[in-house]
C-alpha cells in the first residue's frame, strides 16, 4: 500500500474548539482554579513521595540489608522494558481509621514486557514485611477476603490467562498458595521461601529447630518438592527468566506503524494547546466551572410545581434510557473526573458502579451523594420553625458539609480503591492514550483466538 493511501485523514472534532482568548469575565475564574490546581498538585506530590517511601526509612533500610533485596521499584526496572508503566491506585491505603498503608503494602499496574502488556501485582515488603491488610485484599481477591485470592487464580488459568510468580521473598500460610496454583513459578535462592508455618511455628508445634532454607527455600522447592519451575541464584536473573517465559507465551501483538509513520502520528496528534492550561480549566468548585459537557449537578433537582415534576419524569426516562446505553455499550469505557461527580448523575456518566475499563480522578475532583455546601438537599425540609430548631439545623448543615468536603475529596476517594488512581490533568493525554493501548491489544487477542473444536464422544 503506497504511503499516500495510508496517510491517515483526520476526523472532524464533534467538540468545536474555541479559538479565542478567554473573556475577561472568565479570567478571575481561571485564576482561581489554577491556584487551586497548584494546591492540589503539592499535596499530590506530598502523598507522591510518602508512598515511594514504603515503609520508611529504617523498614528500607532492613530490607536492603538482608541478603542484598531490592526494593521493589528496583524489581520492576528489571522486570518491564522501562519504567513508563501505568501505575495503578498508588494512594490506595492512606487515610484509613487504622493508619496509612503506602499503596495498600504493594505496588499494582500495567507494564509492557517484551511489547506486550501484562497486569502485575508486586508486594512491598517494607510495608509491614508484606503483611495483607483488609485493604491489600481489596485489590485482587476484590471480595471474601483473601481466600478469594486462589478462587480468582483458578478461574483466570480456566480463562486462559497465564500467570508467573516470582518468589523473593517469604511466602507462608496463605500466601504459600499463590505461587504454586501460578502457571510457572521462579524462586530466588536464599532470600525466597514458601511453607505454610514457618520455623517459629515448627519449633512451638514439635520441638524441631529448622532453617527457613530448608524448610521451604528454594533449592527444596526445585530439587525434592517441585512447587517451583525455575530456581535462580540472584534476583536479577529471576527477572530475566521470567521476561523469557512472558516471551514464550506466543501471544499475538497487534501490528506496529514503521518508525517513520509513528513520528508523523505523533507530530499530527499534538494538541493544539499547552497541557499545563488544564490546570486553569480544572474546577475549584461549581462557582468556578468554565464550560464542558455534562458536568454532574452537584443536587437533585427540588419538585415544587406541577410542571417541574412532569420535567423531572421526562428527566429520569431519557437518564434511564442513557443508562442502559452506558451499561450494555460494547465500546471500550475510560472515565475521568475532572469536576464534580454526585448523585445518580453518575451512573449515566458510567461511574464505578457501571464498571468502567478505567476510572481516573483529577487531584480536584469531588465524589460524593451531593457536593460540599448543598448538605440542606440531605436533611428535612425547612419548614416554619423557632429560632432554637434553625440553629440545630444549621449546625447539622455545617458538619455535614465538613464531612463532605472532607469525604468527597479525590484522596480519600483513591485511598479507599473507589477509583484507579489520581492522575494531574496534565498527563491525562498521555494515561488516557496507554489505556486505549492496553485495551486494543485485549479486543486483537480476543479476535484472533482460535475457536475450540467441540469434542463428540459416541
Amino acid at each position: 500500500m503506497s504511503s499516500a493511501a495510508r496517510k491517515r485523514r483526520s476526523l472532524r472534532s464533534a467538540f468545536p474548539v474555541l479559538e479565542k482568548p478567554l473573556q475577561l469575565i472568565h479570567r478571575h475564574v481561571y485564576e482561581a482554579n489554577l491556584q487551586n490546581s497548584n494546591a492540589c498538585h503539592k499535596k499530590y506530590i506530598e502523598l507522591s513521595e510518602k508512598v515511594r517511601k514504603g515503609g520508611g526509612d529504617n523498614a528500607i533500610a532492613r530490607h536492603i540489608k538482608r541478603n542484598k533485596k531490592l526494593l521493589v521499584r528496583d524489581r520492576l526496572r528489571l522486570l518491564l522494558d522501562d519504567e513508563d508503566f501505568l501505575e495503578l491506585s498508588p494512594f490506595a491505603g492512606l487515610g484509613l481509621p487504622y493508619g496509612d498503608i503506602p499503596s495498600a503494602g504493594c505496588l499494582t499496574g500495567i507494564g509492557r514486557i517484551n511489547g506486550l502488556w501484562c497486569v502485575f501485582v508486586a508486594n512491598d515488603a517494607t510495608v509491614k514485611g508484606g503483611t495483607a491488610y483488609p485493604i491489600t485484599s481489596e485489590i485482587f481477591p476484590d471480595k471474601n477476603q483473601g481466600g478469594r485470592t486462589f478462587y480468582n487464580e483458578a478461574i483466570m488459568s480456566a480463562m486462559k490467562i497465564p500467570q508467573v510468580s516470582v518468589v523473593c521473598g517469604s511466602c507462608t500460610a496463605g500466601g504459600a498458595y499463590i505461587p504454586t496454583m501460578a502457571e510457572e513459578a521462579v524462586m530466588v535462592h536464599r532470600i525466597g521461601t514458601i511453607f505454610l508455618g514457618g520455623p517459629p511455628l515448627v519449633k512451638a508445634a514439635t520441638g524441631e529447630e529448622v532453617t527457613p532454607e530448608d524448610l521451604g527455600g528454594a533449592k527444596l522447592h526445585a530439587e525434592v518438592s517441585g512447587c517451583v519451575d525455575h530456581f535462580a541464584w540472584e534476583e536479577k536473573e529471576a527477572y530475566d527468566y521470567t521476561r523469557n517465559i512472558i516471551s514464550t507465551l506466543n501471544f499475538q501483538l497487534p501490528e506496529e506503524e514503521d518508525e517513520e509513520e509513528a513520528k508523523r502520528r505523533r507530530a499530527e496528534e499534538e494538541p493544539l494547546y499547552d497541557s499545563e492550561e488544564l490546570l486553569g480549566l480544572a474546577p475549584k468548585s461549581y462557582n468556578y466551572s468554565l464550560d464542558v459537557k455534562m458536568n454532574t449537578a452537584p443536587t437533585a433537582a427540588l419538585t415544587l410545581s406541577t410542571t417541574q415534576a412532569d420535567m423531572n419524569s421526562n428527566r429520569l426516562k431519557a437518564q434511564g434510557s442513557m443508562m442502559s446505553a452506558v451499561a450494555c455499550a460494547s465500546v471500550p469505557k475510560i472515565t475521568v473526573v475532572i469536576g464534580g461527580c454526585h448523585g445518580a448523575d453518575s451512573y449515566a456518566m458510567c461511574g464505578r458502579s457501571f464498571d468502567p475499563n478505567f476510572l481516573f480522578l483529577w487531584p480536584n475532583a469531588k465524589v460524593s451523594i451531593t457536593a460540599p455546601g448543598h448538605s440542606g438537599s440531605l436533611l428535612p425540609p425547612d419548614s416554619e420553625q423557632e429560632e432554637e430548631e434553625k440553629k440545630k439545623r444549621e449546625l447539622e448543615e455545617d458538619d455535614l458539609n465538613k464531612r463532605l468536603t472532607e469525604e468527597s475529596s479525590a484522596f480519600y476517594s483513591s485511598g479507599r480503591l473507589w477509583d484507579d488512581g489520581v492522575i494531574m490533568p496534565q498527563d491525562t493525554r498521555k494515561v488516557l492514550g496507554d489505556c486505549l493501548d492496553i485495551i486494543k491489544q485485549q479486543h486483537y487477542q480476543l479476535s484472533t483466538e482460535k475457536p475450540r473444536s467441540t469434542l463428540l464422544r459416541m
